[in-house]
């Protein structure tokens, strides 16, 4: 299962400041249509069918079902960028 680092949660975090979203919303990764091996992230009201959830404190990350395989293994990470625009990272878990 996707994990998620203290960094991730914490842009996560950041993301979500001044958005009008729900509390339940999250960060979701899914497959980008058309572009194979790709992936997207974005903000997400609720996950979709088949989304796995992953919450780490107060921040949830939807992955789509196609998406799961890919993340499995791995851990999702942020360094700090502009603020409000992370820049994100899988790293393999060993």
């Amino acid at each position: 299962m996707l994990t998620l680092t203290d960094n991730a949660v914490e842009a996560i975090r950041d993301l979500m400041v001044g958005e009008d979203v729900p509390a339940d919303a999250g960060l979701r990764i899914s497959p980008k249509p058309d572009e194979a091996g790709t992936l997207e992230v974005a903000l997400a009201s609720t996950p979709q069918a088949g989304d796995q959830v992953v919450e780490k404190e107060d921040v949830r990350v939807f992955v789509a079902e196609e998406a799961v395989p890919i993340l499995d293994d791995k851990s999702l990470d942020a360094q700090p960028g502009t603020p409000g625009h992370p820049t994100f990272r899988l790293d393999r878990v060993t």
